[in-house]
């Protein structure tokens, strides 16, 4: 899998989702499919989204304790997804019981990716709300690496950071960066953000981007932007 862009389907039902997909009659794009979509329409919208062709990343950022997250993982690894995460803030020993979960009988899975911290999180947030005192780049390079040594394909980040994790991880260790905006946009409640351009230059192996496509006026010029600005 090289670089791509992943628009974030973050719509409240099925309907909405395939009345935006429709509108890309060319190129399928890399989908995801988070939380608020999931929870509404349940695993048949995996399931009909990979039917018309588009690869998935299932965004359900697993965290519980091992065994809960490995049954879950288990029951997951049958759907037809191609991306799928959790917090890396569960633990090594939660993260290795996700692989043992996700891994199919015959040895194939999903690529498997941790959260290190939320895009929406920064440095006075993480020590005042989640009493973390260390520098918010030292920890995500601590979870990064904790990550890797469980057996992760890779880590969500900020992209402003993805660099430095393959540094720190190796540049085959894939980086998955939302709180991508255009130049020219509104980073809504993004604090750490970087354009598609920028992402490309530092590193980022996938940039994850929603609103700048979804709610543009042009949904299908905004992705071709996107395209132009980081594949190309």
């Amino acid at each position: 899998m090289g670089k791509d862009v992943i628009i974030a389907c973050d719509f409240s039902s099925a309907e909405k989702t395939f009345e935006f997909l429709d509108k890309f009659t060319g190129r399928k794009p890399f989908v995801k499919i988070g939380m608020e979509l999931f929870y509404a329409e349940g695993p048949q919208i995996v399931r009909e989204i990979k039917k018309r062709g588009h690869k998935i990343f299932l965004d359900l950022k697993l965290h519980d304790i091992p065994n809960t997250v490995k049954k879950a993982m288990s029951v997951l690894s049958g759907l037809d997804v191609d991306l799928c995460n959790l917090h890396a803030g569960g633990t090594v020993r939660m993260m290795e019981a996700a692989i043992e979960g996700l891994t199919r009988p015959d040895g194939t899975r999903p690529l498997l990716i941790a959260v290190t911290q939320l895009t929406s999180t920064d440095q006075e947030s993480m020590e005042n709300d989640l009493l973390i005192k260390e520098p918010i780049d030292k920890v995500v390079m601590h979870y990064a690496a904790c990550a890797k040594k469980a057996g992760l394909d890779g880590v969500v980040c900020s992209p402003l950071e993805a660099g430095k994790v393959h540094d720190t991880c190796g540049k085959d260790f894939l980086t998955v960066t939302p709180g991508v905006r255009f130049a020219d946009g509104d980073i809504g409640d993004q604090k750490r953000v970087m354009t598609p351009a920028e992402a490309k230059k530092i590193g980022s192996d996938y940039i994850v981007v929603g609103r700048p496509i979804t709610a543009a006026e042009d949904p299908v010029a905004a992705y071709e932007r996107c395209i132009s600005e980081f594949v190309d």
